[in-house]
């Protein structure tokens, strides 16, 4: 294998459309992932995401948007652009499956050292997802104060 790639999933007990817009609107991202962003997440547009956690500013270059089916932006580590794909699907009961993947990373020590850093991201991303929409809880409130520089 040359590449390495990121592939996760979860199920969220909310409707499709609420979902979505819990991923593209910075008001409700805010909630369980970042602090801020200069924008709502659409087609084209090229924003800044800042962490609560670390003082970085990291740039969003959204690429594609399918209303409640779809959301893909770039953004660079190491140097290398990587393509983020957020697949939404209807499931039984109004529920949602969220699918993130990330692609892709040389399978080398920089890529191991991100497939194993980003895939803990994208899990978190998930259950803090979860865990604001299903239960209005912030998960990563002080969770990573120990990070602080």
């Amino acid at each position: 294998m040359e590449k390495l790639e990121i592939n996760c999933a979860m199920q969220i007990q909310k409707p499709i459309h609420e979902v979505f817009e819990a991923i593209i609107l910075p008001e409700k991202m805010s909630n369980y992932f970042i602090s801020q962003s200069t924008g709502i997440m659409e087609e084209g547009k090229n924003l800044i995401w800042k962490f609560p956690e670390f003082d970085i500013e990291c740039p969003i270059k959204v690429q594609k948007i399918e209303k409640d089916k779809y959301i893909s932006f770039y953004w660079e580590n190491s140097g290398v652009d990587l393509l983020v794909e957020i697949t939404l699907s209807e499931k039984e009961n109004n529920s949602t499956l969220v699918s993130i993947s990330e692609k892709s990373m040389e399978n080398n020590e920089a890529g191991l050292k991100w497939l194993s850093g980003n895939s803990f991201g994208w899990s978190n991303f998930l259950a803090c997802l979860k865990a604001y929409l299903e239960y209005n809880i912030n998960l990563r409130k002080g969770a990573f104060d120990f990070m602080k520089k």
